[in-house]
This record gives C-alpha cells, structure tokens and sequence, in this order.
C-alpha cells in the first residue's frame, strides 16, 4: 500500500485488440532487456512509483506466450512520460499519459511472473483492478447523482407544482435506483466469487458493462432533472458523466465485453 503502479497495455494503435497490434518490444541483452516503442491513456503514469508494461518479447508467439510483463521504475531514463495533449479546461487535472521507452533498459529481475506468460498476467489484473472495481467506481457517482435529483425534484417548482410530483421525473428516479441496486448486487456478487477463487472474468466483464451503460444512463438522467443546472460546473454532474462515459472505452469497450460473455454463454 505504499506504492503506486500503472498499467501499460494500450497503445496509439492496440486498443481492443492489443494481442495481435502490440508493437512496444522488448530485446534481450544480456543480463538486461531493452524496451522500445510507445504506450497511451496509461493512468497514473506521472504519480506512480513503478509502469507495469506489457511488451512483445516473441513477435510470433504475442499473446500465446510472446508478450511479457516488465516493472519498470519511474524514474528510469529510457522512459518518459508527457500528457496527451488535452485541453486544460477538459481536463484540468490529467490522469492519463503517453508513456514513451526509448531503448529503456531493465534488469532480468524486472520480468513480472514469466518470459512470454506476460499477456494473461495483464488480463487478470485488468479482470480485478480494472472491470470488478469498475463497479463501486460507478456506484458512488450514481448513487450521488441519484441523491442531488431526488433533492433538486422536491425543490425545484414548475407550473405551481414540484418536480417530483411530475410522472415523467419519478419514472427517471426510480430507473436511476434500479439501475443502482442491480450494479451493487453484480458487483457483491463478482467479489464474493473472486474471493472464493472463482475464475470470474465473466463475472467481472458483466459487472463493467452494466456500471457503464447504466452509469451512463443515470447521470444523463440526473442531468435532465437538473436541467440547465445540470449542464453547470458549479455541479459535478458532468463530471461524474465524462468518468463513466470513458467506461464504455477504456479497459475493455462495451462491445468487446459482450463478445467476451457470450463465448462463455455459447461455449
């Protein structure tokens, strides 16, 4: 707990399918290895302590025993980190960044597990840390959007009437909390698995696709509560918005998931 990595998988051109468009390498010299080529979206890179990166060791092999995980201190000289570019006003705050190695040496002892058994490390910490714990990432912005709406609607008066009394805001208040308790059932669910040892990659991937689609769905609900207010800055509404939103991209796009639980389903 007093450290703080960052996962280097996705690259300008390897994003859904980073298996077979990997290109960042990784060469043995040696007692060492060179790592070359360049990652992006990697959060965290500027604040942690260590990259794990994913490079391809084996071009033939790549994700079937040719790409291997390497922990790469921050400060080592081979690696630089630079922000995307984004505008300020869009994101004040970066925290995500283009991670560039150039012939950026690390030790034998900086490989992650095994030579070439890289790949599925990757997949099982983006299974865990990335789409599980993408539910109580959502859960607390919807259940705040859903608080913020059900106190604006009792608030706020229209045609001599408040907001809540209106059938068109309840129907959206109460799509918000069933959107919720089932987000938070699949998420305990999920846990209660992992923690059993269960393989839940199925379960994880389910539980990422509904935080984000219904997420997505919740906060753009809130905001049309809120109305002209919810569209501000002086609420986090749109903030909470563009985080969920980014779940239907990153770590596994919503597409990729379903094509996931559904060789499960059909195997």
């Amino acid at each position: 707990g007093e450290q703080i990595a960052a996962f280097a998988q996705t690259e300008p051109d390897a994003g859904s399918d980073p298996g077979g468009m990997m290109k960042t390498s990784a060469v043995r010299d040696g007692k060492e290895w060179i790592i070359s080529g360049t990652k992006m979206w990697i959060s965290h890179a500027e604040t942690a302590n260590f990259v794990m990166v994913q490079a391809v060791t084996d071009p033939v092999k790549r994700q079937r025993g040719g790409i291997t995980m390497f922990l790469v201190d921050r400060d080592n000289p081979g690696m630089k980190v630079e922000t995307p570019g984004m505008p300020t006003w869009l994101d004040p705050v970066p925290s995500q960044y283009i991670v560039n190695f150039d012939n950026c040496r690390v030790s034998e002892d900086a490989v992650l597990g095994e030579v070439g058994k890289g790949f599925n490390l990757g997949q099982s910490w983006l299974t865990i840390h990335d789409r599980l714990l993408r539910g109580p990432y959502c859960l607390g912005k919807m259940q705040r959007a859903l608080d913020m709406s059900i106190a604006w609607a009792k608030q706020r008066v229209t045609f001599g009437k408040p907001l809540a009394e209106r059938q068109a805001i309840q129907w959206k208040i109460v799509d918000m909390f069933t959107a919720i308790r089932a987000v938070r059932a699949l998420t305990y669910e999920a846990a209660a698995r992992s923690d059993a040892g269960e393989d839940v990659r199925t379960e994880a991937a389910m539980v990422k696709l509904c935080a984000a689609d219904w997420g997505t769905k919740v906060l753009d609900d809130a905001i049309q509560i809120h109305g002209a207010m919810g569209e501000s800055l002086e609420l986090p509404l749109t903030l909470f918005y563009r985080y969920i939103r980014h779940l239907q991209i990153g770590g596994g796009a919503s597409e990729i998931l379903r094509i996931m639980i559904a060789r499960m389903l059909l195997r």
